[in-house]
C-alpha cells in the first residue's frame, strides 16, 4: 500500500503542479479548438492554462505563495536547550558518487543547506545528530557532516521515502532510547507539514526551518522567472501536501502512532 501510495503521489505532482499542470490544461483547450467542439471552452482552457503558468511564475504570485507555506520564524539556537537531538532530514538532491569528491558521497544544493544548518545548531548546541531519508540521501548527508564539517552522525534512518516516513521511523529508532525532544531540520516551505508530521509521533519538536526567503524589494514584479516558477511549485506542493496529511489523518488511512 505504501509503494502503491507513494507512486501515485509521484504521478500526480508531476501532472498537478506546474509547469505540467497549467499546460495540460491549455493543451485541452487545444483540442477542443483543433476538433471545433465547445469552441469557447477551449479558448477558456487554453486562455487559463498559459495565463495561471505566467502567473505563477511571476516573483510577485511565487512570494505570496512562499508566505503562506513558509510561516515559520527562525530557530532561537538559545531557547533549544531542552532538546535532546538533532534531526536533519533528507530531501532535494544527493550525488554519491561526486569525481571532484573523489568519487565520495555528497549532498547537492538543498539538502547541502540543511546539513550545513544541521551542522550549524549542532556547534552552537552541543546536540547529537540524527539523519533521516532515504539511503542516497542518508549517505550523502552522513558523509558531508563528516569531511566538511567534522562532525559524526550518532543516528541514522536511510528507510523513509516521505515525510511520513521521517516520522515514522525517528520514532521506531530514537523513542526507545529515550529521545522524544528534537530540534527538526529542513526547508522553510516543508518544516510546517514535517514538525505536524512529528509531533503527531510523539515528539516535542523545535522547528528549525533553512533557506527563509526574504523577497528582494526591487524587480520587475510581473515579469516570469524560472526562480519564481520553482518556488510557487514547491509552495502549492506543500499546501497541497498539509490538506492530505490532514485529511488521511483523520480518516485514519495514514496515522501516525507513538511509540510505546
Amino acid at each position: 500500500m505504501s509503494s502503491i501510495w507513494l507512486a501515485a503521489k509521484g504521478v500526480l505532482r508531476t501532472l498537478v503542479l506546474p509547469p505540467a499542470g497549467p499546460l495540460l490544461i491549455a493543451a485541452a483547450g487545444l483540442v477542443l479548438l483543433a476538433r471545433g467542439r465547445a469552441r469557447r471552452s477551449g479558448f477558456a482552457l487554453l486562455l487559463a492554462g498559459l495565463a495561471s503558468l505566467w502567473l505563477l511564475a511571476t516573483p510577485l504570485i511565487a512570494d505570496q505563495l512562499w508566505r503562506a507555506v513558509a510561516r515559520q520564524p527562525p530557530l532561537d539556537v538559545r531557547g533549544a536547550g531542552a532538546a535532546q537531538a538533532i534531526v536533519i532530514l533528507g530531501g532535494g538532491s544527493e550525488r554519491r558518487h561526486a569525481p571532484e569528491y573523489g568519487f565520495e558521497a555528497v549532498a547537492g544544493a538543498q539538502l547541502l543547506e540543511r546539513v550545513a544548518y544541521g551542522a550549524y545548531v549542532a556547534r552552537r548546541t552541543h546536540l547529537p545528530l540524527a539523519v533521516s531519508g532515504t539511503t542516497e540521501e542518508v549517505e550523502a548527508m552522513r558523509a558531508t557532516l563528516r569531511r566538511d564539517f567534522g562532525l559524526e552522525v550518532r543516528w541514522a534512518e536511510g528507510d523513509s521515502r516521505d515525510t511520513f516516513d521521517n516520522a515514522r521511523y525517528c520514532a521506531r529508532l530514537l523513542q526507545p532510547q529515550g529521545v522524544t525532544r528534537l530540534v527538526l531540520v529542513t526547508s522553510a516551505s516543508h518544516v510546517h507539514r514535517a514538525a505536524a508530521e512529528f509531533r503527531s509521533a510523539g515528539f516535542t519538536v523545535w522547528p528549525a526551518p533553512v533557506g527563509i526567503w526574504a523577497a528582494p524589494r526591487y524587480g520587475l514584479r510581473f515579469l516570469p522567472t524560472s526562480g519564481a516558477l520553482d518556488r510557487s511549485s514547491e509552495a502549492l506542493y506543500e499546501l497541497l501536501g498539509d490538506v492530505a496529511r490532514r485529511t488521511l489523518a483523520a480518516l485514519h488511512l495514514r496515522r501516525q502512532r507513538p511509540e510505546p
